[in-house]
């Protein structure tokens, strides 16, 4: 039976039990993919990570959730790095990172901010018209008046710097908050768009030096709701680049605390998100450290007929 360390690490928070909890696995060398997923079912964290040797970069993740395998998780990056920071691994500077999404630049500040650079962001608008708001309400059971009020200034849109989300901006906090959304109708339209999940958001703020407060769906990958999501930060912020909606480079976005899972996420956006990549930044803090034992992975037989 193997033994890997495994760690719950709380992500863009400095308290435990708040922020976006990740799973980090920081050797996980020679592990299956069957094997990682399996922990990854085990930790019960929206996604994990898998910290591997790289022949291209400093090191190599995988990022898994409890269902399958996704290509990039902007907390677990934030999470790992903290991490090994804390172990003495890393110390304060620049190292790169192998994913599927391709090779990042994560920063370990003087502070202990971590910093992880996206790719260039890709934003295409959707134009669905009155029947598009519809259905997008009755997926995440709001009164379409909350979409289409502020539809006339900023409208849907898909966005990717490395895994694309439907984002929805909403008119207030309250509207946001209410949403209880379909899942099935939620997986349905991230299907049909090709997005990892749908993030809502509004400027309506519970903190004034905050810049927006967002929700983030994603149950076809196994997340119900996301309490802070990293990636999704980095997408919205270049779509607030395109669609000229924000007058400044630096952000932070509020995430988390209808699910009682409160974060803030430092965004930096480049004077061209589809050349330099958008940065997005967090703390963490290790609430969960021990050992778990690993199943040996079992070849499935082939039969021959």
């Amino acid at each position: 039976m193997d033994q890997r360390r495994a760690c719950l690490v709380d992500a863009f928070t400095t308290e435990p039990l708040t922020g976006n909890a990740a799973g980090v696995v920081p050797d996980a060398a020679g592990l299956h993919d069957s094997q990682m997923q399996a922990v990854a079912a085990e930790l019960g964290a929206s996604e994990t990570a898998f910290l591997t040797p790289s022949d291209e970069a400093d090191r190599r993740v995988r990022y898994f959730t409890p269902t399958q395998e996704v290509d990039l998780c902007g907390h677990a990056t934030i999470a790992s790095h903290a991490l090994l920071a804390d172990d003495g691994v890393l110390d304060p500077g620049e190292y790169t990172l192998e994913t599927n999404a391709g090779v990042l630049d994560v920063e370990v500040a003087d502070d202990g901010l971590v910093w992880m650079t996206q790719n260039p962001a890709e934003v295409r608008q959707i134009d669905e018209g009155d029947l598009g708001y519809r259905r997008v309400a009755e997926a995440l059971n709001v009164d379409p008046a909350a979409l289409t009020d502020i539809g006339a200034d900023l409208p849907m849109a898909w966005a990717s710097t490395g895994l694309p989300f439907l984002v929805v901006p909403v008119n207030f906090l309250e509207h946001l908050g209410k949403m209880a959304p379909d899942t099935t109708a939620v997986e349905e339209l991230t299907e049909e768009f090709d997005a990892a999940g749908v993030y809502a958001f509004t400027f309506d703020t519970l903190e004034a030096e905050s810049t927006l407060h967002g929700r983030m769906f994603a149950p076809g990958a196994g997340v119900p709701e996301d309490p802070v999501t990293g990636t999704a930060s980095g997408a919205v912020a270049a779509y607030l680049e395109r669609f000229g909606a924000i007058d400044t480079d630096a952000m932070t976005f509020e995430q988390g605390e209808f699910v009682d899972r409160g974060g803030r996420v430092h965004v930096e956006v480049p004077a061209a998100p589809t050349v330099d990549g958008v940065r997005v930044g967090g703390r963490a803090v290790t609430a969960l450290d021990g050992t778990l034992l690993v199943p040996e992975h079992d070849e499935e037989e082939i039969l021959e007929v």
